[in-house]
């Protein structure tokens, strides 16, 4: 049996523009590091963590830092869970994608696992990756608590897949920046405990 808590990174400067971030290595804002912290006294006083995984992308590196310090443990990076790679649309705004590809961003909106964003992945070949890198560090970890600290879409897309739920309900999942989903393996399938909670982050907590 494996407990996995699956967190989204803090806060940056792009979340509150909502440009498309993807493989930008944008850091965390003031906010975003208050977020990490906050996150990361819920999750030690809560559980034993017995390793910490992130994506190398410093908003997601900076917030496991901060819950691996109060776990005494070294973040551990993982390319599986790294952010959908936005090819084209990368730093753009959504207004400006739409400007730019306004039959491919309607799409996106109504249906995105029909996309292929121009140089970059579908959520297809995310969830491809991104699962199989879950397989493999549960196999590792086979009675332990394990924390991966991924993006919204990586986030979005394993709740999904850990759910059995289908891509195509991609806009029903939500997560919020320092969110914390929790996840038990167990007997070959995936027991859901929680979904975006941001408990921590209410008015007081930061």
């Amino acid at each position: 049996m494996t407990h996995i808590l699956l967190v989204r990174h803090g806060q940056t400067a792009w979340n509150r523009v909502e440009r498309f971030r993807g493989h930008s290595d944008v850091p965390l804002n003031s906010t975003g590091l208050s977020q990490a912290h906050a996150a990361a006294r819920r999750i030690v006083s809560s559980w034993h963590v017995d390793a910490v995984y992130t994506s190398p992308l410093k908003r997601a590196m900076e917030t496991a830092q901060a819950v691996a310090q109060r776990c005494g443990l070294t973040p551990q990076p993982c390319d599986g869970i790294i952010d959908i790679n936005y090819g084209e649309w990368q730093g753009l705004t959504g207004e400006e994608v739409g400007q730019t590809y306004p039959e491919l961003y309607a799409l996106w909106l109504t249906a995105p696992h029909r996309v292929h964003i121009p140089a970059g992945e579908t959520i297809a070949r995310v969830r491809r990756r991104a699962t199989q890198a879950v397989r493999d560090l549960v196999a590792q970890h086979p009675d332990g608590t394990i924390v991966l600290i991924s993006h919204q879409v990586v986030c979005k897309i394993l709740v999904l897949a850990m759910m059995g739920l289908s891509t195509a309900r991609f806009w029903h999942i939500q997560q919020e920046t320092a969110a914390i989903n929790v996840f038990e393996y167990v007997n070959g399938g995936y027991i859901t405990h929680t979904v975006n909670d941001t408990c921590h982050l209410r008015e007081g907590s930061l």
